[in-house]
């Protein structure tokens, strides 16, 4: 019972920190393709990007994009409290800034009073207050703290004279008191612990090629729990994942500095960025798909293409592979750790030729902007290395299939179908069913998703009709404890869980 709490907390806050990561991801775009405006080679082939208004406009969204990568730590006090909070979660989300802030105002205060020598900190001011940098890692806390105080409290009543106070109300004051507590000591014992975390992110700078491959192959492995979010989430916003002129996290470094060093120093953080996932992103996967494609029986041919190229689309342009990943992960669980070895090979590679390709998603558009567009990446490596990996998944997977005599499932037609039914309408047929695949209305107690998963908290797994969940187009089911569910649907899964909720009457 206790392994299935801690696996659905994790699960929780890989989810709660895809919000701000996928935000830092779509901001990075901008600010790389304006960035790639204001190069002196751009603009010496386009003059006309040198005129006062339209540099003026580049220079603004420019630096508006690049405002959010200082915002982390009360992006993650925001986004946890909110994804870790199980009703009201708006409250939540307003209770974590609160959090934050008084975070910031009572670490400040301890280190004003001269209790103790806080010199070899790191004091930054922000949100105009003089403080402790505690990074991410103060966010991750509060929120944290946060959502759990107000799933303990935001019900609470008191009697008559102070009911005022009770329920939501009360939450504020509760995080408010907590918070402050820990404020107070978070600047007396964050000199050891950041030194230790230090250390690992040294540690791991250190291991090289291997650590590289360690990570890349970790990142893999660990997709089917959703816990690849919180690794990633780790590397790219805290030291673990490097420290350059005071800014920590691998993420953070390459697009805070992008502009303003020689592209060479950043090698060392975009090593465990989306650069080391392109090889297989682009090239691997899709040829896999073809192999899945060319080995599956006669009858299945055509809804296997179909399934296939939407999955390969995905991968390329976007960066999102679990559509294709979740097809072979259950039926050929030895191929999925060869896929996973390929992906830390996939990591190492792409850093021991030293590819210089920063941002999260892999795909075609962080390819041409941060790659092609950015002079000095070493772009060309994924064009030498991608088509090997495209070799050597085709035959794996063909020859594994083939021994092995498998196929993929694909989804049964739906014979239920009305033609005449609009959009909107099928889209609630389809939330409805799946409504009952997953026990229920009375079996469900929350709802959620990531770039790709609907993310159900259940009380009965019992309940749960896998087959009916197959039938609504679901590339894959994945159950990380006995009261929480995943079911990938691929980069429609926004549309899907909004009408699940709005069904379910959320």
């Amino acid at each position: 019972m206790r392994k299935n709490k801690i696996m659905d907390f994790f699960s929780a806050l890989g989810r709660s920190l895809m919000m701000p990561i996928a935000a830092l991801a779509a901001c990075g775009i901008v600010l790389g393709l304006s960035s790639a405006l204001m190069k002196p080679q751009v603009l010496e082939a386009a003059p006309f990007l040198s005129q006062a208004v339209v540099a003026f406009i580049i220079t603004t969204i420019n630096k508006v994009s690049g405002v959010v990568f200082t915002l982390i730590p009360v992006l993650f006090a925001i986004s946890i409290s909110f994804g870790l909070a199980k009703e009201d979660k708006e409250v939540a989300a307003f209770a974590g800034f609160i959090g934050y802030y008084t975070f910031l105002v009572s670490s400040a205060c301890m280190i004003n009073t001269g209790f103790m020598d806080f010199s070899a900190l790191k004091i930054s001011a922000i949100l105009g207050v003089e403080t402790v940098d505690m990074g991410a890692i103060a966010g991750i806390i509060t929120g944290i703290m946060t959502a759990a105080i107000h799933n303990k409290y935001h019900k609470i009543t008191f009697p008559v004279a102070i009911s005022f106070y009770g329920g939501k109300r009360f939450v504020a004051i509760a995080v408010i008191l907590s918070v402050t507590v820990v404020g107070l000591i978070a600047p007396i014992v964050w000199e050891p612990v950041s030194s230790a975390i230090d250390s690992l992110g040294g540690f791991i700078a250190d291991s090289g090629l291997f650590g590289v491959f360690s990570f890349g192959f970790l990142e893999r492995l660990l997709i089917p729990t959703g816990l690849h979010h919180v690794l990633n989430g780790i590397f790219r916003t805290t030291s673990i994942g490097g420290v350059y002129q005071g800014v920590e996290g691998c993420l953070n470094i390459f697009l805070q500095f992008v502009d303003k060093v020689d592209i060479s120093e950043l090698q060392p953080y975009t090593q465990f960025l989306g650069q080391g996932k392109m090889p297989f992103m682009m090239f691997g996967l899709p040829a896999a798909a073809y192999a899945i494609y060319k080995t599956s029986p006669k009858e299945k041919k055509g809804k296997v293409k179909a399934l296939m190229i939407a999955g390969v689309a995905a991968s390329v342009v976007s960066g999102i592979t679990e559509p294709l990943e979740f097809a072979f992960m259950f039926i050929a669980p030895a191929l999925y750790l060869f896929h996973a070895i390929m992906g830390g090979i996939s990591f190492m590679l792409m850093s021991a030729f030293g590819v210089i390709i920063g941002n999260t998603g892999g795909g075609l558009i962080d390819f041409f902007i941060w790659g092609v567009f950015q002079p000095g990446s070493n772009w060309y490596w994924v064009l030498v290395i991608g088509p090997v990996f495209a070799i050597i998944y085709y035959y794996a997977f063909k020859w594994y299939f083939t021994k092995k005599n498998l196929s993929i499932d694909v989804a049964e037609d739906d014979e239920t179908e009305v033609e005449g039914v609009s959009l909107d309408e099928k889209q609630k047929q389809l939330a409805a069913t799946i409504i009952e695949g997953l026990g229920g209305f009375d079996n469900i107690v929350n709802v959620n998703n990531c770039i790709s998963r609907l993310r159900v908290d259940v009380k009965d797994m019992a309940l749960v009709d896998e087959t009916k969940l197959k039938k609504t187009g679901s590339m894959g089911i994945v159950k990380p404890s006995e009261t929480h569910i995943h079911v990938i649907y691929g980069p429609k899964v926004e549309a899907i869980a909004a009408s699940v909720r709005e069904v379910l009457k959320y």
